[in-house]
């Protein structure tokens, strides 16, 4: 049954965060970035108090890539959402369900985003690491592991917002999910990750013996279609066989450009390999003309979007487009990917096929990661792109005591290796059981919120209407 809560206090906190080997995806190229924490204090009806905690990198130029924008500007944005989302959740001074406390804000917090020329996906984040962290606590509060808790709907998730589907729909898929106990992890390949050799995409000590492999595009066909040949050639050298995903990250320009792409794979015989073993084309063109453009025949090729995903309806009006899929990351909402998988189990009992898939954004060690794999393995999707174990040097700068407390909480998810504590992959999965094994989202213990400093202020940013 759901249970009622009020807000009491949000608090961010943020560390710097020092990437291992640069990461570039679309024009972006990722050095060092932010993690923010978000603590909540919760008043839960008829059971007290209790604290959540939820985490994530922010992503500079991927929730808002307008080209005027520097990194630090787009990081703004992000800081923004969130000053904006935690005075509405605030306001909200009554008790409501966690899912209640969302849908009286979202919109609310969109729209005031857009005032300040914040885009909808980055509008978004403020509410989802918030929901994420009262999703923690309300867990704790009620002595429930994620799992547990949201097969009986804890969260009390209907359809307000997707007016497509029954609240009954939702509940139904709730209370028939059945936890993975194994993720297998997909190995990002950026822009500028070497192909061949040592430390390419075949060395088992970069690739952790994925079977599965997301190859990033930079838009370009001719490049593209160059690269993955490489890429087709050293993979063929793993022992055993593979399964890859292509993202563009929106840089591919329109439709004219994705069909250059997709002509040579259906037709460039050093593209055989990865063709035969291409499970989806993600987010290829720019979210505005992704809304605007029909796939037609591409829609032969499954496609998914990812940085189109900026509302409740996107999935919808990109269905009626040619899409099949649609990614689930928790900094996009945690209710959202709950939905959207409701969506595609129900669309999919035609015998057409519908999907939602697992991107992480870099997901850290800790609380980050932890809390996007069960979400992934709640909803059954059997692989995720895990990329943070790779560009960041396990739990990086994080103080050595907490990193101890999390292997120790965790022992099947991180291993002490070289110094470091970090992911631990097993034959190319990770296990879930420990993160099911104790109340609260995904987690058994919460970061040293003393080693941190406060989220730094962002600048209110100025639409573009008041300049005129």
């Amino acid at each position: 049954m759901p249970l009622r809560l009020a807000v009491k206090d949000i608090v961010f906190f943020e560390r710097s965060l020092v990437f291992a080997r640069p990461f570039r995806f679309g024009a972006v190229t990722i050095t060092a970035s932010t993690q923010l924490f978000v603590r909540v204090e919760i008043e839960v009806e008829g059971k007290g108090r209790a604290t959540g905690a939820s985490a994530e990198m922010l992503a500079p130029k991927w929730f808002d890539k307008r080209p005027h924008l520097t990194e630090a500007q787009s990081l703004d944005g992000l800081r923004r959402s969130l000053a904006i989302a935690r005075e509405l959740y605030l306001a909200n001074k009554g008790f409501d369900t966690a899912f209640g406390l969302h849908a009286a804000c979202i919109g609310l917090q969109v729209a005031a985003c857009a005032a300040e020329d914040i885009p909808a996906l980055a509008a978004g984040f403020g509410p989802a690491e918030i929901d994420k962290a009262i999703l923690d606590a309300l867990l704790r509060a009620a002595g429930a592991n994620v799992f547990d808790g949201m097969a009986g709907n804890i969260a009390g998730i209907d359809a307000r917002l997707a007016t497509d589907l029954e609240d009954a729909a939702i509940a139904r898929f709730l209370a028939t999910r059945q936890r993975l106990d194994r993720v297998a992890v997909r190995h990002t390949v950026g822009m500028d990750d070497k192909v061949e050799g040592e430390g390419g995409v075949a060395d088992a000590n970069e690739n952790a013996g994925a079977r599965y492999f997301k190859l990033k595009l930079n838009g370009d066909p001719t490049h593209d279609a160059a690269r993955l040949a490489r890429i087709g050639s050293e993979l063929a050298k793993l022992p055993y066989a593979t399964k890859v995903t292509l993202d563009a990250n929106e840089q591919y320009a329109d439709l004219a450009a994705l069909n250059a792409l997709v002509e040579r794979l259906d037709q460039d015989a050093a593209l055989r390999s990865i063709a035969a073993n291409l499970l989806y084309i993600e987010q290829p063109m720019p979210r505005d003309i992704t809304k605007a453009s029909p796939l037609g025949k591409l829609a032969a090729r499954t496609f998914i979007i990812d940085e189109a995903d900026d509302s409740y309806d996107a999935f919808p009006q990109v269905r009626a487009l040619g899409y099949r899929g649609i990614s689930s990351k928790s900094c996009k909402g945690i209710y959202k990917s709950v939905i959207n998988a409701t969506r595609a189990a129900a669309w999919s009992a035609d015998g057409n096929r519908y999907f939602i898939s697992s991107e992480d954004l870099t997901c850290q060690a800790g609380l980050g990661v932890q809390q996007d794999l069960a979400l992934g393995a709640l909803i059954g999707v059997p692989h995720a792109e895990r990329n943070g174990h790779h560009y960041v040097d396990g739990f990086a700068d994080t103080p050595a005591d907490e990193a101890d407390a999390f292997l120790t909480a965790h022992p099947d998810l991180y291993t002490r290796a070289g110094g470091k504590v970090r992911l631990a992959i097993h034959d190319g999965d990770l296990l879930t059981g420990s993160i099911a094994a104790a109340p609260g989202f995904a987690s058994s213990v919460h970061p040293d919120w003393s080693t941190m400093q406060p989220l730094k202020r962002p600048t209110p940013r100025v639409s573009q209407e008041q300049t005129v």
